[in-house]
């Protein structure tokens, strides 16, 4: 997808973190239920960090018309760990709400972790998850995503996509495996930003001052190679769930 397809970043702020989880679960009930009701099946791509995970509890309290049957969950990056490692997006986000909900274990669709499946590299992991991407997309590449839940680093790194990195700079490949992530650990593997702008809707979740500066930084147009964060667009819609402290270097609205 190119720049000159960028969707407008829509930019909605709130209280404080608990209230940027809140309004951004109380979103993706709507959003999924919206795509049930027009395609049957939502498609969903889940995100790790605190505010991402708070998110989850938050859906998991309150699911509105959530028809779970025909939700598939899909995960934007993930640590290389060990099968069960606390440290897992997949681990976490099962904590949060998968293991409360009346889904089918088959439609949760994990990165292979650490010796499972015969993944003994990062990199084995991406190829086995490209091929499970493939085999659920309608054209052999990846599934259109309703939604994509995006947290975001204060360096303005998206899934496992960090500044100046081959993997923010891959612009083929839907999974790339990562082996030197600057953030611990650095092993990991992540969909890259052609993947990321197959989503009709990509959200960034982002709160704290110290992220303020790569914020302002994406909503202005920066280049993702610097702030990836500035390559997640949707080809639909484009929203910051932002608290006070995120938002404040962003000009007055």
């Amino acid at each position: 997808m190119s720049d000159t397809a960028r969707t407008p970043s829509e930019i909605r702020c709130f209280a404080d973190a608990d209230e940027v989880a809140r309004a951004a679960a109380s979103a993706f009930v709507d959003a999924v239920v919206a795509a049930q009701r027009e395609r049957v099946q939502a498609h969903v791509v889940l995100t790790g960090g605190g505010t991402g995970i708070a998110m989850l509890e938050h859906v998991r309290r309150d699911q509105g018309a959530i028809d779970w049957s025909a939700v598939n969950v899909y995960f934007g990056d993930e640590r290389f760990l060990p099968p069960g490692d606390p440290d897992r997006n997949e681990v976490q986000a099962r904590g949060a709400l998968l293991d409360h909900v009346p889904i089918d274990p088959a439609r949760i669709h994990t990165m292979p972790a650490l010796g499972e499946d015969g993944c003994s590299t990062p990199e084995d992991s991406a190829q086995r998850y490209a091929e499970l991407l493939a085999a659920h997309s309608p054209d052999g590449t990846v599934p259109v995503f309703d939604v994509h839940l995006l947290g975001m680093g204060g360096e303005g790194h998206i899934n496992s996509l960090f500044p100046h990195t081959d993997a923010v700079r891959e612009s083929e490949r839907f999974v790339v495996g990562v082996d030197d992530s600057p953030k611990p650990p650095p092993a990991r593997v992540t969909l890259t930003l052609p993947a990321v702008q197959r989503a009709r809707q990509v959200w960034l979740l982002v709160t704290g001052a110290a992220k303020a500066e790569a914020v302002a930084a994406a909503v202005g147009g920066a280049a993702p190679e610097d702030f990836p964060s500035a390559g997640a667009h949707g080809t639909e819609r484009t929203v910051w769930f932002l608290d006070p402290a995120a938002a404040e270097q962003l000009p007055a609205q």
